[in-house]
């Protein structure tokens, strides 16, 4: 089951970050980022935090399951997404444990010469 555009926008909501919380639509499910990292994963409608220190010094007893088949298990935090100063918080600290994105290659300058068809 792919995720709804209402659940991603309702994490966003919670979340409360504005700008600094981006998402990226993927095979029907989402990657959540804070300021270019991933963080969490959206997929059948639950909310998957990357594992990580933080997850489990600030929410240990949080669930565990793979978001898609073949994944690790990752924390999952549904329950908390009712409390908007937590689940940031988790968010926050999760993306400072984050290694930074790695810059994009630019594409590989033309040749000039003959085109082909």
């Amino acid at each position: 089951m792919a995720t709804n555009q209402d659940f991603v926008d309702y994490v966003t909501e919670q979340v409360a970050l504005g700008d600094r919380l981006t998402q990226k639509k993927m095979f029907g499910e989402y990657a959540l980022y804070v300021d270019g990292k991933v963080v969490a994963f959206a997929c059948d409608n639950s909310l998957f935090i990357k594992p990580s220190a933080a997850a489990t010094k600030l929410a240990p007893e949080l669930p565990q399951r793979p978001p898609y088949p073949g994944a690790k298990d990752y924390p999952v935090a549904d329950e908390l997404l009712d409390d908007s100063d937590v689940i940031r918080q988790l968010i926050l600290e999760t993306a400072a444990l984050m290694p930074a994105p790695k810059p994009k290659k630019s594409a590989p300058p033309r040749k000039p010469g003959r085109h082909t068809k």
